[in-house]
């Protein structure tokens, strides 16, 4: 069970959805079996955006992730061009 999440808001405009779902597909697997500390990875759409939620073990893992290759050069380079916003990103601790 995750004890921490890390939680990323997309403004993706409709059209461009079925791509940023293509790119959560690509790099979840390489996200939840080479990251440290990662338990899971959600894609939540809704009306006026589109969330990934990633679970961890702790903060300390989330925010590592940030900083990693996978999130930096691979999904921030395959996201880049779908966003019509900068992302909202947040972790939180959970009990």
């Amino acid at each position: 069970m995750a004890k921490a999440y890390l939680q990323i808001t997309l403004k993706i405009n409709a059209p461009e959805r079925e791509a940023a779902a293509k790119v959560y597909s690509t790099y979840k697997e390489p996200f939840l079996s080479g990251i440290a500390g990662a338990v899971s990875k959600e894609l939540l759409i809704r009306d006026e955006d589109v969330q990934v939620l990633h679970g961890f073990n702790s903060e300390d893992e989330a925010s590592a992730y940030l900083e990693s290759d996978l999130f930096t050069n691979d999904v921030v380079v395959g996201l880049k061009d779908l966003l019509q916003a900068g992302p909202e990103i947040r972790i939180y601790d959970a009990f």
